[in-house]
């Protein structure tokens, strides 16, 4: 068994979510998801749905010279992923942007190693900007299909296992979250 040195910051994302009957619930497998980041060799990686900071930190520590930018919509949730992140002693290696989704993804760069989306569930247009920021050769990991309603996930899967755009790779979290390798 691995052990997760966030697993307190897992934790308090759960009692926070109890707590303030939010939607902010917490990844189930960082290690896992710190595996596939150090496997993929990306340095620059980008996270679509932050929380208190969880998989922005198991993020981070798949390499020391990785480079994180996560968004988080929620205002509170930023401010306390910034303080546990800070906590954490990553502050100057993951930033937290605070904001819409898509606002902020128009204000970043493209050229991402490895892009993470754990917000509640993508629409297919979501998907393709997440795709547009994503270098060639570059992984994909995306949670929540699940959480679709079954016209727009058949959308997504048809994106997701065109084998023209990408290479399934292992899923994690109890094959609940998607891997996939961009081709071009």
């Amino acid at each position: 068994m691995t052990i997760d040195p966030y697993a307190a910051l897992q934790t308090a994302t759960r009692a926070h979510r109890m707590a303030t009957h939010s939607d902010a619930y917490t990844f189930e497998d960082g290690p896992a998801l710190t595996q596939v980041a150090a496997r993929s060799g990306a340095v620059r990686m980008l996270e679509l749905g932050t929380a208190l900071g969880y998989t922005a930190c198991c993020l981070a520590a798949a390499r020391p010279d990785a480079r994180v930018d996560t968004i988080e919509g929620d205002p509170l949730r930023a401010g306390l992923a910034r303080d546990n992140i800070a906590v954490a002693g990553l502050a100057d290696r993951v930033t937290v942007h605070q904001g819409d989704f898509m606002a902020v993804l128009a204000r970043l760069t493209a050229g991402y190693g490895l892009v993470f989306f754990d917000g509640y569930a993508p629409d297919l247009s979501m998907l393709n900007a997440i795709i547009d920021r994503l270098s060639p050769g570059g992984t994909l990991v995306c949670a929540n299909l699940g959480l679709a309603g079954v016209n727009e996930r058949q959308r997504l899967l048809a994106t997701l296992d065109d084998p023209s755009q990408f290479t399934q790779l292992e899923p994690i979290e109890k094959g609940g979250t998607v891997v996939r390798r961009r081709l071009r």
